[in-house]
C-alpha cells in the first residue's frame, strides 16, 4: 500500500500512489527542526506522514503571527510549487516527524493527471483562504477580548463526556494564543484570568474547557453587528 495513501488530499482515491512516491524523497525530522523557511527558493511540497508541525509569518521587527498547526494527513508548501514564487512562511516542527518530500515537477505532474486530486486541492486552497479572510476581519473588526474569544472557539472541539462544552487538548500556552490573534502574552493572562472568574472556562492538566462556548459566540456575533 502507498504510503501517501492516508493523506487527505488522497485518502480513497484510487490511484498508483508508488510511482510518484518513488520520485520523492522522505525526511525525518525532530522538535524545533525548521522545515521551510522564509524567502527560500526551494519549491518542493511537504506531506506529513507523522508529526505535528506550526506555520507562522515574522515581520522584519521579528514579531511573529501563527497561521496553522498542522497534523498527519495534512500538506503544505503546494503554493511555492504552483508559482515558484520564494517561501512565503516558516515551517518547524513541534514534534519528531516524517514527512515525504515532493518536487515540484512530480506534484504538478500527479496533480494535472487526476482531476480528484486537483478538485480536492482546489478545496483545501479556498477552506484556507476563508478561514485567512475571517481572521483578518476580525483582527480589523474586534478588540481584543473578541479576537481571543473567537480563537479559542476556532480551536477547541466538542467534549465528548459533556454536552454543550468545548475543548482544547492539550491547553495552549499564552504566547502561542497572543501570536495566532495579535497581542502581548500578557494581556492574554489577564483576559484568561477574567473569563475564568466569571466560569467560562477551567483548565485542567491536560485541557483547557470552555464551559459555555455559547456565551462566548454570543459575544462574538455581538461584538461583530457592532465593530467591537
Amino acid at each position: 500500500m502507498a504510503r501517501l495513501a492516508g493523506i487527505k488530499l488522497f485518502k480513497g482515491l484510487e490511484i498508483e500512489l508508488e510511482r510518484f512516491e518513488a520520485r520523492a524523497n522522505w525526511r525525518r525530522f525532530d522538535p524545533d527542526e525548521v522545515l521551510v523557511d522564509f524567502d527560500e527558493p526551494s519549491t518542493d511540497v511537504y506531506f506529513l506522514l507523522s508529526g505535528e508541525v506550526r506555520v507562522l509569518m515574522r515581520t522584519a521587527s521579528g514579531k511573529e503571527v501563527i497561521l496553522y498547526e498542522m497534523k498527519p494527513g495534512d500538506l503544505f508548501g503546494e503554493l511555492a510549487a504552483l508559482d515558484g514564487v520564494p517561501r512565503s512562511a516558516n515551517v518547524t516542527a513541534l514534534t519528531r516527524g516524517e514527512a515525504c518530500v515532493m518536487p515540484a515537477s512530480v506534484f504538478k505532474e500527479l496533480l494535472f493527471s487526476h482531476q480528484a486530486v486537483a478538485e480536492r486541492l482546489f478545496c483545501l486552497m479556498a477552506s484556507r483562504i476563508r478561514e485567512l479572510n475571517a481572521r483578518f476581519m476580525e483582527q480589523t473588526v474586534l478588540d481584543l477580548r473578541h479576537r481571543l474569544y473567537s480563537e479559542l472557539l476556532r480551536l477547541s472541539t466538542p467534549r465528548q463526556d459533556k454536552s454543550g462544552e468545548r475543548v482544547i487538548t492539550p491547553p495552549p500556552f499564552h504566547h502561542i494564543v497572543a501570536a495566532r490573534i495579535g497581542c502581548r502574552r500578557e494581556q492574554i493572562t489577564r483576559e484568561f484570568t477574567m473569563l475564568t472568574q466569571e466560569g467560562l472556562i477551567e483548565r485542567t492538566r491536560g485541557a483547557l474547557i470552555l464551559r459555555q462556548p455559547d456565551v462566548l459566540k454570543a459575544r462574538v456575533a455581538e461584538a461583530m453587528r457592532t465593530d467591537g
